[in-house]
C-alpha cells in the first residue's frame, strides 16, 4: 500500500471517529434534560424545603443551659422550665428526701414565702437520682411545703454540674442557686441559710 492511501485511509478512520462521539455527546445531553415540573411539585418542593427551615430554625433558637429543660411539678403535674419566670428572683434549692439538713432549708423558705409571697420564686429540685416523683410529692405534702418540687432529669443534674461544679448535688450543704431577674444565676454559700441572708443574697443580685 502506498503513502498517499494510507494517509486516505487514516483520514477517513479519524472522521468517522469524531463522528461518533459527537453523537454520543448530544445523546447523552438528550437523555439528562430535566423534565419540566408542575406547579404543584413546585409548590411541595417548597413546602418541603421551608419545614427544613424551620427545623433548623428552632434547632438553633434552642436553650443550651438547664434553665431551659423541661421540669415537671410534682405536686401539679404541670411542666415548666426555670426561664419561664425570667423577671423575678428565683430560689432553687437541690435536695434529697432523705437529707433533714434539706428539710430545715425548705423550713425556712416556708418562713420566707410566707412573709414575700409570690415575689420570689421557689422551686425545690431533687437532685438524687434515686428517688421519683412519687416520693417528692409525699415528702411535700407530708411537711406542708407548697411551692414548686420537681426532680432532676440526668441532663439537667449534668448540667447543674458543669456549671457550679459537683457541691451542687451535694445534699447535707443546703445547696441553693439564686437565679436573677435576667436568668444569670450563681451558687450560694453552703450551709442553711435564714430567711434575712436569703433576702440580702437576693438583694446582691448575681
Amino acid at each position: 500500500m502506498s503513502k498517499k492511501v494510507m494517509f486516505i485511509v487514516l483520514i477517513i478512520v479519524i472522521t468517522l471517529f469524531l463522528i461518533g462521539c459527537t453523537s454520543t455527546e448530544t445523546e447523552v445531553g438528550t437523555d439528562v434534560e430535566p423534565e419540566e415540573m408542575t406547579e404543584e411539585e413546585m409548590e411541595e418542593v417548597a413546602m418541603e424545603k421551608q419545614q427544613q427551615l424551620e427545623e433548623e430554625l428552632k434547632d438553633v433558637s434552642a436553650c443550651p443551659d438547664w434553665k431551659c429543660e423541661d421540669l415537671v411539678d410534682v405536686l401539679t403535674g404541670n411542666t415548666f422550665q426555670i426561664k419561664d419566670y425570667e423577671g423575678k428572683p428565683i430560689l432553687v434549692e437541690s435536695f434529697a428526701v432523705w437529707c433533714p439538713t434539706c428539710l430545715k432549708q425548705q423550713l425556712i423558705m416556708k418562713e420566707l414565702l410566707e412573709s414575700d409571697g409570690d415575689s420570689i420564686i421557689h422551686v425545690s429540685l431533687d437532685t438524687d437520682p434515686n428517688e421519683e416523683e412519687s416520693l417528692v410529692k409525699e415528702h411535700a405534702e407530708k411537711n406542708d411545703l407548697n411551692w414548686i418540687f420537681t426532680v432532676s432529669p440526668k441532663e439537667v443534674t449534668k448540667k447543674l454540674i458543669d456549671e457550679f461544679g459537683i457541691g451542687v448535688v451535694n445534699a447535707p450543704s443546703a445547696p441553693v442557686i439564686l437565679v436573677c431577674e435576667d436568668q444569670s444565676s450563681r451558687l450560694l454559700e453552703r450551709g442553711v441559710k435564714s430567711a434575712a441572708e436569703l433576702k440580702e443574697e437576693i438583694a446582691k443580685g448575681c
